[in-house]
């Protein structure tokens, strides 16, 4: 059995949930572009995933953006290298990458108010601005 493979110190998921298909790249390779299936498609059901917590899914969703088709399956390609291997490899660190993302649950933001002070600040902060634009206008005539 292969091993899993880690995301964080408590998830991690199962190379089975991991459907790799092998597809002819675009990218660089000369004449045996046409010849050889190195670009590597990457499947994993994130939403049937028994290994990852929902409030993780639904991040992960928002990450990954138009990677999710709408059975809730996460694909990535790879096609940058001209081997096989390192385009596997490659597909596998960015899907690793994108669930770590993740993982990480946003901070809590308590909303807080200025300060007295910090307000006194900004407010002699303005009238001194006011006071040199007024000192820059022209003085009208008085004919």
């Amino acid at each position: 059995m292969p091993d899993p493979i880690e995301i964080t110190q408590r998830i991690s998921i199962d190379s089975s949930e991991l459907e790799e298909t092998f597809v002819r790249s675009a990218g660089p390779g000369g004449q045996n572009v046409n010849k050889v299936s190195s670009a590597v498609q990457l499947r994993f059901d994130l939403m049937n995933s028994p290994n990852i917590p929902e409030p993780m899914k639904r991040r992960v969703a928002v990450l990954a953006g138009r990677k999710l088709t709408k059975q809730g399956v996460l694909v990535i390609t790879a096609n940058s290298h001209r081997d096989q291997p390192m385009n596997r490899a490659d597909a596998q660190e960015r899907l690793v990458a994108l669930l770590k993302e993740g993982a990480i649950a946003p901070k809590f933001r308590v909303a807080t108010r200025p300060t007295l002070a910090s307000k006194r600040r900004r407010l002699e902060g303005k009238s001194i601005r006011s006071v040199t634009k007024t000192m820059r206008r022209d003085i009208p005539d008085g004919d």
